[in-house]
């Protein structure tokens, strides 16, 4: 569900709630308002949770560097930062 959508559902379900002033036999319209809005709500915090974490990655690799000229030397360790970030039309992974 996209964050428009979770927005859509919020507002179809405020109208449902207060806005409408309809009865069916069976069903509590003011219900199923609520039910909308609390799906949208937990849709839009989901949407907004996807977005922060899929889109920015940042990895941190060590590696060894060995000098073969002297096989007694310690062994140094070189740091390497990459930063990926994706794009909206980037497939998901």
């Amino acid at each position: 569900m996209t964050i428009a959508g979770s927005i859509f559902l919020i507002m179809l379900g405020a109208i449902l709630t207060w806005a409408v002033e309809f009865d069916l036999a069976g069903v509590d319209i003011n219900v199923v308002g609520v039910i909308l809005m609390l799906g949208g709500i937990a849709g839009l915090l989901f949407g907004i949770w996807r977005l922060t974490n899929v889109r920015r990655t940042a990895v941190t690799r060590a590696t060894a560097v060995d000098d073969p000229m002297h096989p007694v030397a310690p062994v140094e360790t070189a740091r390497t930062r990459v930063y990926e970030e994706r794009r909206y039309d980037d497939p998901m992974v």
